[in-house]
């Protein structure tokens, strides 16, 4: 039994849910508009503003996608009611984040800068910490795994050195630094 995929979902007052045949679930609010696709194993139920995800047949498969399902209809609702958005951090000397046009231009330490393309349903936000040389970039949108998979992306540019530190992190990422050969020497 899916302790998750028996809690119903309150639908927020603003926002609409139409469930096509073949388990299509349209949200719509006041941010937009997403689409999921639930498995045909599966049953929506909506009652009043409460929504349950029910499942028709005990099979493994069932089992495994009920939580999921509920999961993937509650993103939807957050996300045209609130959005969602990940914080990323530039730690490093003459590490910049810069907005160009809808997209970023990032100089990170490389020969040449580099361009991320502006993503259609994604709002990048750049803001720098005023006491510390750390710049924070927000990736905002409606689709979480959108918002998760931009920020990826930009933080692929240049991960966290695992020796000084420097590099794109996500706020609040614990980067566990290594000692050096010199530290090694001592021993």
């Amino acid at each position: 039994m899916s302790r998750i995929g028996m809690q119903p979902i309150t639908v927020p007052s603003g926002v609409t849910v139409d469930v096509a045949e073949g388990n299509h679930v349209t949200v719509r609010g006041p941010k937009g508009e997403l689409k999921v696709k639930v498995g045909s194993e599966l049953q929506i139920v909506q009652e009043g503003d409460q929504l349950k995800v029910e499942r028709t047949s005990a099979d493994r498969h069932a089992r495994s996608q009920h939580g999921l399902a509920r999961t993937l209809i509650n993103n939807c609702i957050v996300g045209v009611t609130t959005g969602h958005t990940k914080v990323l951090e530039v730690v490093g000397v003459g590490y910049r984040i810069a907005q160009a046009g809808g997209g970023l231009t990032l100089n990170m330490g490389f020969s040449h800068p580099v361009n991320v393309d502006a993503v259609p349903g994604i709002t990048f936000e750049v803001a720098a910490e005023e006491k510390s040389r750390v710049q924070q970039l927000r990736v905002s949108g409606i689709d979480k795994a959108l918002v998760g998979q931009v920020a990826a992306d930009i933080r692929k540019v240049r991960k966290p050195d695992p020796y000084k530190g420097k590099g794109i992190r996500y706020k609040g990422e614990l980067v566990r630094l290594k000692p050096g050969k010199r530290a090694a020497a001592k021993k």
